[in-house]
């Protein structure tokens, strides 16, 4: 399942869940349009069901979009304990997948 989250509820959540996946969109992306029911998919990965995904309008939240370091869209970070392991632009669901797996 994906949470869209806005700055008022970004660091509570990154401080309450030890593992976070994080993608980066704005609305007029179409890259980001596309990938959105794939990131869904990969949410609801019985695999992943102890990591948090979390949905980011890039353009509306910059202090969430300063803690990813954001350069293009979309955009993922793969958090654990607080920390960022690895942060990437990607449309492929491979090179997400590939991230998760720090997590695991």
């Amino acid at each position: 399942m994906v949470t869209k989250t806005t700055d008022s509820e970004f660091d509570e959540l990154i401080k309450n869940n030890s593992k976070v996946v994080i993608k980066y969109f704005a609305n007029w992306c179409g890259t980001c349009r596309l990938f959105a029911p794939k990131f869904t998919k990969i949410s609801n990965k019985e695999e992943y069901n102890d990591i948090l995904f979390l949905d980011v309008n890039a353009e509306e939240n910059p202090a969430a979009r300063k803690f990813g370091g954001v350069t293009n869209l979309p955009y993922f970070v793969v958090v654990k304990n607080g920390e960022v392991l690895s942060a990437d632009t990607t449309a492929k669901e491979e090179g997400v997948e590939k991230m998760i797996g720090l997590l695991l």
